[in-house]
Order: structure tokens, then C-alpha cells, then sequence
């Protein structure tokens, strides 16, 4: 690893000058993933600004029945509060799936939010990788790629967003805001990732020198009956090679069960947390049955583009968005 500086600062508007001068600069929350890129030396950054004493790690009750959650927010924290566990289960039980008990521990919202692919030849430095050096190449597509994407992505990159956290807060409509020395701003989950496309080393619409202050949710009744679940190849400390967020509200009429509200959102299976918004809008106002969850994912994974060895994401998110929602159905009942 080489030399870097080191500061810390108590103030967001010194952060956010800090990094208007030192455009090669990194923010240091908890470091679970930084300090391992550093270490790998896929970041070299000159200065390294620690923002864990920023005013950013509370949680509060929006009017309406929202949530804003602070950047520094740390992830057991998120985890144990009782307002998220209550109003957004399926966000709590994200993040308790996430990782080990010491990193949830210095884990933090905005940090998980900019965390980087896992991607083997993203985090070697003797190997292409587009992301990494633009215009290298992506050996993934024709090598080891049994844990990377099925949609969105491009020739360019293949490699899955890791969040756990990321894919409830994209299933209730997170907003993320940001401070630049330009002024606050905000950008909803939806545009916050960019597509991969041919510069898959852009993966953010955040501003240069941006700083993230904070996630709001949105008030989501639906999102109380809500469920997160998480396929991985051990029992625990994992990545994900498949998960789904997702939240029911049944009605009932005299044919049966009818979906009112629902949120879909999946894992580990693109660049970014994938909503499922096609699934959503052949759901919504439709029968609460098996049958119907089955084509509603038909539906979203038609425009998969498997590769030879991942192709089993398609078989393994069908069966858990029908698994899923049909547990939540019968719970309704």
C-alpha cells in the first residue's frame, strides 16, 4: 500500500471543500471495502477524509411515515432500529444478511451505497477489467462468471452490484442526497446507478466532489408486510448469488386473493439493485396465486441475457419471487 494522508473532519461543508481541492481524495466511513481496494491497490488515493464524526448517524420519522436515514448511520445500527424494523422489515433483514457482526458494526448507509463489484478480475490488478482500466477489456465474459449478471448488463461488464442493503432500499423508492461546495442535491435510487453500457467505470450520478448526507424513504404502507431473502453458496458471510426485497398487500374479493400494492426488487443479478417494475405491473390489480407470480417473473426475466455458467439465476430468481410472495400471501391470509 503507499503513503496517503490522512484527516478527519467534524463538518459537512468541510468535507465537501476538502474534496473540491483534492479531486483525488477518498471518504472513509467504516473502510470495509476501501481499505481492501488500497490494499489490492485497485484505489490509490492521495488523502483519505474520515467522515465518521460527521452530524450524519441518526434516524428519524418523516412526516407522512417515512424514514431518513443518515450516511454515517452505521449498519447495525440500521439493523437494531426499531422504527426500520417495524415500518421496513424487509430493509432490516437486508442488512442483518449482509455481512458479519464486526463489519455491520463499522459498515455505513452511504458507504455500502459507493462500495465496488466483487468481481475477481475488477479486484486483481494483473488482470483487465474495464471498470477498473477503461478500455481494457472484460475477461469475465469468457472466464469465471458463474456469480455476474443476467440483465443490464453490456459486452463492456458483466460484474453484479453487491449490496444487500441496496436492493430494499430500491424496492421502496429510496431518494439519496448529496452536498457539493455547488449546494444540496438529491437523486432517487433509480438514477443514482448508471447503466453499465460502454463505460462501466462510471457507476454513479453523483457530482464530483460529491458528499452522500442521507437515504429518505418514502411513506410505503405495502412495505410493513415486507421480506427480504437471500440465496448464497454458505450459510452465512456471503455474497448473494441471488436475492429479492419484496412487499404484498392483498385484497380480497369474491374470486379470491387480489394484489393492491407490491414491490419487487432483485439481487446480485446486475450492475445496480434491479427493480422490478414489469413484474410489479402485470401484478398489481391481478390474483395473489402461484400462477401469477410465476409469469409476473416470466415477465422481468425475459430480457435476461444469461452467460454459459450463470444461467441458473434465471431458474433461481423465478422460484424465489414465486416462494417469496406466496409466503407473504399466505401470512395475508
Amino acid at each position: 500500500m503507499r503513503e496517503f494522508g490522512y484527516q478527519r473532519v467534524s463538518d459537512v461543508q468541510g468535507v465537501v471543500a476538502l474534496l473540491d481541492a483534492e479531486p483525488g481524495a477518498r471518504l472513509l466511513g467504516g473502510g470495509t471495502n476501501l481499505v481492501d481496494l488500497m490494499k489490492a491497490g485497485v484505489e490509490r488515493p492521495g488523502l483519505l477524509i474520515d467522515v465518521r464524526e460527521l452530524p450524519l448517524d441518526r434516524i428519524e420519522v418523516t412526516d407522512g411515515g417515512g424514514l431518513r436515514i443518515g450516511a454515517t448511520v452505521t449498519h447495525s445500527d440500521l439493523a437494531a432500529h426499531p422504527e426500520v424494523r417495524r415500518r421496513y422489515p424487509a430493509l432490516a433483514q437486508a442488512v442483518l444478511a449482509g455481512a458479519s457482526g464486526q463489519l455491520r458494526n463499522m459498515a455505513t448507509v452511504g458507504g455500502n451505497l459507493l462500495q465496488r463489484t466483487r468481481c475477481g478480475y475488477f479486484t486483481d490488478v494483473t488482470k483487465p477489467c474495464n471498470k477498473r482500466v477503461p478500455g481494457s477489456g472484460c475477461p469475465a465474459s469468457a472466464g469465471e462468471h458463474r456469480n455476474h449478471a443476467i440483465l443490464g448488463a453490456s459486452a463492456h461488464c458483466v460484474a453484479v452490484h453487491p449490496s444487500d442493503m441496496g436492493v430494499a432500499l430500491s424496492a421502496f423508492d429510496a431518494v439519496v442526497s448529496y452536498e457539493t461546495v455547488d449546494g444540496a442535491g438529491e437523486l432517487s435510487l433509480d438514477d443514482f446507478y448508471l447503466p453499465v453500457g460502454d463505460t462501466p467505470h462510471r457507476e454513479t450520478a453523483l457530482p464530483a466532489g460529491a458528499l452522500i448526507t442521507g437515504v429518505t424513504l418514502p411513506p410505503a404502507p405495502v412495505a410493513v408486510t415486507s421480506r427480504y431473502r437471500k440465496v448464497r453458496e454458505r450459510a452465512s458471510y456471503a455474497f448473494a448469488i441471488g436475492s429479492i426485497a419484496a412487499a404484498l398487500d392483498i385484497g380480497r374479493t369474491g374470486d379470491g386473493a387480489v394484489v393492491r400494492d407490491v414491490r419487487l426488487a432483485f439481487g446480485a443479478v446486475a450492475s445496480r439493485p434491479w427493480r422490478a417494475r414489469e413484474a410489479e405491473r402485470l401484478l398489481t390489480g391481478g390474483p395473489a396465486d402461484a400462477e401469477a407470480f410465476a409469469a409476473a417473473a416470466d415477465a422481468e426475466l425475459a430480457a435476461a441475457e444469461a452467460l454459459p455458467d450463470n444461467r441458473y439465476k434465471v431458474t433461481l430468481m423465478r422460484n424465489l419471487v414465486v416462494a417469496l410472495l406466496t409466503e407473504l400471501t399466505e401470512e395475508a391470509a
